[in-house]
């Protein structure tokens, strides 16, 4: 097949660097194993006006119609949220620190899993709050009554300031 091992060297390595390159992507989320399965004993709720302030990043396409950890498949144009530690179906209230924009959300998945960073929130919230462009931002969680089901801040219309 070659005519000298050097070319059989040279087609090795090639062959190894096309491979390594392809593997430099670095996945945010955690894998499907590692996600609370959507059967795990109900957790004790979050307590109401609980504040945490960190770094939200948000998740869109690749997960988009995926299950998430809660078992509910992920719509990227709700307005819902991922989180380490908080129970799923928990409402948060996210406001960015810089501009002061505010928005609703329910936590529906796990997440993120990057250092520093303490909320992922949906491309429909991110857009809330004006983080789509930058991708993160400096906000304040504060966990909130969940809204009443048909209300102008429903689990259909949860942005903040009832818009």
């Amino acid at each position: 097949m070659f005519r000298s091992p050097v070319y059989a060297v040279a087609a090795i390595c090639a062959a190894l660097a096309a491979a390594s390159a392809c593997a430099r992507h670095v996945n945010t989320r955690a894998p499907q194993s590692a996600t609370a399965p959507a059967t795990a004993p109900a957790s004790k709720p979050a307590k109401i006006g609980s504040i945490e302030t960190g770094i939200a990043s948000w998740y869109g396409a690749p997960y988009n119609g995926r299950r998430s950890a809660s078992g509910e498949i992920y719509d990227m144009e709700q307005l819902t949220a991922a989180h380490r530690t908080l129970p799923f179906q928990t409402w948060v209230e996210v406001t960015d620190l810089d501009n002061g924009k505010k928005v609703k959300v329910r936590i529906i998945d796990r997440g993120p899993f990057v250092d520093g960073r303490i909320i992922d929130l949906s491309l429909a919230a991110a857009r809330e709050i004006e983080m789509v462009r930058p991708g993160i931002a400096h906000v304040k969680l504060k966990v909130i009554k969940p809204p009443k089901t048909g209300s102008k801040t429903g689990p259909t219309a949860a942005r903040a300031g009832g818009n």
